[in-house]
């Protein structure tokens, strides 16, 4: 079992269950899934940015990506319908709760200068969005072999039904936000 979700179990549910003051454990906001998106249009000058972003971003997830392409022309970008532009990959499950233990114990961390992550970005529906400058701070990543950096969006999915209850869990979960 992964370490937070046996630290959701023991710990995380009672609690929510006292603050939301709900009897019913099924009632009370869960993780859903993680959503990994990296956008590379420089992959258009270069073919091998995307191999490598999408390698990157395999080492990051656990699983393989999706690479996406673009679904319209856009002439002031030299962008044509079908081009490879970025990449994605949806985490569930137990490799999701890993993932984001990594994230908050081991990823977050390493970026310089960090005081927190912004406790704004809820889209109002529970869901919580944050990007990352750079792929370097996972430590699945060797530095060595990087040829360039690639900022991400991380998108973290809840069933909660509004922004409180979800900032609740995530800062039960131990993600740092900023004061």
């Amino acid at each position: 079992m992964a370490r937070l979700l046996e630290k959701y179990t023991k710990e995380i549910e009672p609690v929510l269950i006292e603050k939301l003051g709900r009897s019913n454990k099924h009632s009370l906001p869960k993780l859903t899934k993680i959503c990994l998106n990296m956008g590379v249009g420089k992959a258009l000058q270069d073919k091998n940015r995307m191999t490598e972003a999408a390698d990157q971003l395999t080492l990051i997830a656990g699983q393989k990506v999706q690479v996406t392409k673009a679904k319209v022309a856009i002439s002031t970008f030299r962008l044509r319908q079908g081009y490879e532009i970025g990449c994605r990959v949806t985490i569930r499950g137990r490799r999701m709760y890993e993932f984001l233990d990594r994230l908050i114990n081991l990823a977050l961390p390493r970026i310089r200068d960090f005081r927190g992550v912004n406790p704004k970005s809820f889209d109002g529906n529970g869901n919580y969005s944050m990007g990352l400058s750079e792929q370097l701070v996972f430590p699945e990543i060797d530095p060595d072999n990087v040829h360039f950096t690639q900022g991400m969006d991380i998108t973290i999915c809840t069933s909660a039904m509004n922004d409180e209850e979800a900032r609740l869990m995530l800062k039960l979960f131990g993600m740092p936000f900023r004061e």
